[in-house]
């Protein structure tokens, strides 16, 4: 069983960076894909980043490609999402998956631990 706590969101403006944090319990979080999915009121909850275990592999939504990154630390069983150039349309709450699988993927049904999320609001 793997538990995984988000941190990180808070008002931001447009334009500006947040990085968001995914700290995993476990001795094996090593072996876990991880993403991030994001949900804005009203809508389905949508794939926005993905690791593989070892962080060789990463994958983006369109939406964030090259203003976004994510990346992993397994020493402190921890994965991030940087992002930069934030936009109105980027505010949701940001929810943070594992997979028991070693690979990314952007469907969220490959995923099998999820967090509370937190919170992201790009307003000025």
């Amino acid at each position: 069983q793997v538990q995984v706590v988000e941190s990180g969101g808070r008002l931001v403006q447009p334009g500006g960076s947040l990085r968001l944090s995914c700290e995993a319990s476990g001795r094996t979080f090593g072996w876990y894909g991880m993403g991030w999915f994001r949900q804005a009121p009203g809508k389905e909850r949508e794939f926005v980043a993905s690791i593989s275990s070892n962080g060789d592999t990463t994958l983006y939504a369109d939406s964030v490609k090259g203003r976004f990154t994510i990346y992993r630390d397994n020493a402190e069983n921890t994965v991030y999402l940087q992002m930069n150039s934030l936009k109105p349309e980027d505010t949701a709450t940001y929810y943070c998956a594992g997979s028991r699988a070693r690979r990314a993927y952007h469907d969220r049904y490959e995923y099998d631990y999820w967090g509370q999320g937190t919170q992201v609001t790009v307003s000025s």
